[in-house]
Formats: structure tokens, C-alpha cells, sequence
């Protein structure tokens, strides 16, 4: 589970040069910009990740000009992502700053009525429900809503990858092992299954009704004949599958990538009984023999980088299209493998320059 406000330790502080009245702080593997003297190594602070939405209230106002965010709404009028202030990248005399930092008092300040005293300020501790916060949810692309199913189902993981700013841990617990890497495309994610012979379309969070032609993503999974594919993939392997991807294409995240029509980039290939992702070279074999595309491939390297040399790796542009910058790349082992800390060993670096670019 994500923490986007959480109790953390700031690290080092330092100088940004040509800044008289800013510097640099390190919370976890984040680099923020705050006023000069404001926080000293050792100090406990209030961090919020980028994406984090901070409710409308008193202490948050100072963000209204840059970050404020109007409710969305869905056809009905329900409001599906209350008001607030989104926390963004931001580039700040030449340095990078991700999220923003409080003093611990913010968590008593202004608190909603009835809401209980005591909270943990424990280093870790997640204080995102008490102090209102929520994910940023980007609005749903045209077409990609539609009949609902149901819900995202529970046998397949959801694709979402941490980000490495959050693992410093981690990745010296892998250091030395052997990792390949991807490239991550802005689209809207897209999962289909087959499972106890039922085929179905999923988008990040809902399980599509597969007959409904006014959703983009069943009209795509139609195209490329997906249920068949899948069929194929289990004989192959012998169990149900999951594939897992990003559709990009028109109307999808402003088409940073020009394409024409929409298309369906996989990144995983999930065996839903052994509940674990096909190995890497499996994987490229299964999807070419029924003629699915990959996310393009960056590669392998040995980890051996620190936080900030897997951010500078991020920065580049896309494959798909040379004339912009690429979200970013995520990494995963050539096998499989789960750590204790985050569950599956797989994670993300997010280019910088994307997020500044592109307002995000």
C-alpha cells in the first residue's frame, strides 16, 4: 500500500548553488526543495509523495495558486475525486524537487471534528487518513469506461509499480543481481485474463463487461483476438494467464506518442495459479509466438546504482517516439522473485523531466 503522507527522517540537507533562500533536503530517496534552515538531518517531518491530493484546509491554502485541483465529477454528478491540492514535480533553480514537507504539528493542526488526538510518529508511520489525503487520479480517457462487471478481481495483481525513491533498502539488499529494463509508457492500463475458461477486460481498477462495443479497451481486446491468444498462451504454459499492459493511442493521456490507432503494449504475462509472473525470456517467447507487442526493451544491467544513478538512467527519450521525453523505466529481475519489504521485486524510476514537461 502506498503511503503518500507518511512520518520520515530527513537524511542530509544541502545547498542548491545560486539559491540564497532555498535548499535541498533528502527524505527516503527524494530530493525536496524547502526554505533555507527550515529542516536539519535528523529531523522528523511530515513528507507527501507527488500525487499525493491534500484536502482544501487552512495549512494547505499556500498551495492553491500552483496545485489546486477542481472536484471530478462523473455523468451522474457524483464527485469521484474530491477538490484539492495536488502535489507535483517541480523544477526550482535547476533542481528537482518531488513532494513536500511539514512540520509534525501539521498533524494536529486544523484536524477534521472527531478525529482522535493520539497518532503515531513513528518513523514510517502512514498518516495519510489523518490528514485527508488521497491519491491523484488522472480523469478516465474518453471510451474507456463503459459496462462494469465488477470490480478489479482479486486473482491477478493490480500494475502498479513502486517507485524507487521509496526502496533505498531494497535495492542494497539486490545489489549485484541481474535486472532487465523497460520502458514505462503513459498510456491506460489494461489487463485480460482467462481464467477457469472465463475471458475478461479490466482496466486499472474495474472488470469491463466484455460484450460492451462503447469501451475502447473490449473493442481493442476484440481486435487483436485476445481470447484466443490467451487460449494459446495457457497451452503453451499449461495454466490460466493474465497479460498486462498500457494501451496508448488517440485520446489517451494527450497521445504523447503520435500514434494512429490505439495499441496495446504488454509488460507481464501473469500465471494466475502460481501467482507469479512468466520469467522475462518466457515471457518475449510466448508473447511473439501469438503476435503481441512488448513494452520496449531497454535491456539488463547488474544493480549496482544508487537512487539518484537509476533517476539520471530514467531520463531519455521514448522509443516510440524519439521527439519526446519517455515517462520513464521500470525494472524487474530475469526471474521472478518476491522481497519481504514490497512483495514482488519489480520497480519503477520516473523521468524528471517528463514530470516537469508534461505537468505532472
Amino acid at each position: 500500500m502506498r503511503k503518500l503522507a507518511s512520518v520520515q527522517v530527513v537524511n542530509t540537507v544541502e545547498p542548491i548553488p545560486g539559491a540564497d533562500a532555498i535548499e535541498k533536503i533528502r527524505v527516503l530517496g527524494w530530493w525536496v526543495v524547502t526554505r533555507k534552515g527550515e529542516f536539519k538531518p535528523g529531523d522528523r517531518v511530515v513528507y507527501c509523495e507527488i500525487d499525493a491530493l491534500l484536502p482544501e484546509r487552512p495549512a494547505f491554502e499556500f498551495l492553491r495558486k500552483s496545485c489546486y485541483r477542481a472536484a471530478e465529477v462523473d455523468e451522474s454528478g457524483a464527485v469521484v475525486q474530491p477538490a484539492g491540492f495536488r502535489i507535483k514535480t517541480a523544477k526550482l533553480r535547476g533542481q528537482f524537487s518531488q513532494g513536500i514537507c511539514f512540520d509534525l504539528s501539521i498533524l494536529s493542526e486544523g484536524l477534521p471534528e472527531g478525529m482522535p488526538d493520539g497518532v503515531s510518529i513513528d518513523e514510517g508511520a502512514d498518516v495519510s487518513a489523518r490528514l485527508g489525503i488521497v491519491k491523484f487520479e488522472p480523469p478516465v480517457p474518453t471510451g474507456m469506461s463503459g459496462k462494469v462487471k465488477g470490480a478489479f478481481p482479486g486473482f491477478v495483481p493490480k500494475t502498479d509499480e513502486i517507485r524507487v525513491q521509496v526502496i533505498p533498502d531494497v535495492l542494497e539488499r539486490h545489489r549485484g543481481k541481474a535486472f532487465y529494463l523497460t520502458e514505462k509508457e503513459d498510456g491506460t492500463s489494461f489487463t485480460a485474463f482467462l481464467h477457469q475458461d472465463e475471458f475478461g477486460v479490466c482496466g486499472r481498477n474495474l472488470w469491463f463487461d466484455e460484450t460492451d462495443d462503447t469501451n475502447a479497451l473490449v473493442r481493442l481486446a476484440r481486435q487483436l483476438e485476445l481470447d484466443r491468444k490467451l487460449r494459446a498462451i495457457r497451452d503453451a504454459i499449461g495454466r490460466d494467464v493474465a497479460v498486462q499492459g498500457e494501451v496508448i493511442g488517440p485520446g489517451i493521456q494527450k497521445n504523447k506518442y503520435a500514434q494512429k490507432a490505439h495499441r496495446l503494449r504488454v509488460f507481464s504475462v501473469f500465471d494466475i495459479q502460481e501467482h507469479r509472473l512468466i520469467d522475462h525470456a518466457r515471457m518475449i517467447e510466448v508473447l511473439a509466438a501469438v503476435g503481441l507487442e512488448t513494452v520496449p526493451q531497454l535491456g539488463t544491467l547488474v544493480l549496482d546504482h544508487s537512487v539518484d544513478q537509476l533517476v539520471d538512467l530514467s531520463m531519455g527519450t521514448s522509443v516510440l517516439n524519439p521527439n519526446v521525453q519517455r515517462e520513464g523505466i521500470v525494472l524487474r529481475p530475469l526471474i521472478d522473485e518476491q522481497d519481504p519489504d514490497i512483495g514482488r521485486l519489480s520497480f519503477k524510476a520516473i523521468n524528471p523531466k517528463f514530470l516537469v514537461k508534461f505537468d505532472e
